[in-house]
């Protein structure tokens, strides 16, 4: 097991991506904490884990509040005694243009998206220290390098992640490695809902797969894999870097 007895925070860890990591953790051996703000959702993936046998707690929080990751940072140690690896995954998309975007969703994508890996990471760095190391994995995407039309506060606070993740490794190293993720497709419930705002969900999505180099949508379990390798022994010597794990879709330019 890569990750046998190690302690993971997981935001946003209770559905899609984050299932994925929380999953996949699990398996390899790690205590997860499970961070949501939906109770029934977070309570349910934690109890499913436990059910496999994996050891795992919910603690409902909103990444983007102070006083709630403080609260999270606590409950997580009184539950596992230490913390050993964040996951920052907690996010949400808004897909406008910067002339359609509200001051307000601007406002509620970066505070999510963005302050909330700030703070997780602010509260969560000094336990990390205590112990002298410590993981953490902030989730970014693919717009945080080539993106589409109408994605504007959804790019700038990816490009904030990855940018992030880069100070962060170079101001806490060599004994806390940090990395970023960046997915491409993957079928997370927001997907589904948007293949089923489609007259032919079906259709749409296979045109979404011939694009893709590997003709097929990720899995959370693919992130969750990526992101274990990161978090492991395996990986010490990486830091500063970000893994696209996305079937390929940002090496091609275009088809001929």
């Amino acid at each position: 097991m890569k990750l046998k007895d190690k302690v993971a925070i997981v935001t946003g860890g209770s559905k899609g991506i984050g299932w994925g990591v929380s999953t996949v953790f699990s398996q390899e051996g790690a205590k997860v904490v499970i961070v949501a703000r939906n109770v029934q959702d977070g309570e349910q993936t934690a109890e499913e884990i436990r059910q496999k046998g994996g050891k795992a707690t919910f603690v409902q929080c909103d990444v983007s509040n102070e006083e709630d990751v403080k609260k999270m940072v606590r409950t997580s140690l009184d539950a596992y005694g230490q913390i050993d690896i964040l996951v920052n995954n907690a996010g949400v998309g808004i897909y406008k243009s910067v002339l359609d975007t509200t001051n307000e969703e601007w406002d509620r994508c970066l505070a999510i998206d963005l302050k909330g890996a700030f703070l997780c990471s602010k509260y969560v760095i000094p336990q990390m220290q205590t112990i002298g190391k410590g993981v953490i994995i902030n989730m970014s995407s693919v717009h945080s390098r080539a993106t589409v039309n109408g994605a504007a506060p959804y790019a700038a606070s990816k490009g904030g992640m990855t940018a992030l993740t880069r100070n962060m490794a170079i101001d806490y190293g060599p004994s806390i490695r940090v990395n970023a993720i960046s997915p491409g497709w993957v079928m997370t419930p927001l997907i589904k809902q948007l293949f089923s705002s489609y007259d032919n969900p079906i259709e749409q999505q296979h045109a979404v797969e011939q694009r893709q180099v590997m003709k097929r949508i990720g899995t959370p379990e693919d992130i969750g894999y990526a992101a274990t390798f990161l978090a492991s022994d395996e990986a010490s010597f990486i830091t500063g870097t970000e893994l696209f794990v996305d079937g390929g879709l940002t090496a091609q330019l275009e088809t001929w």
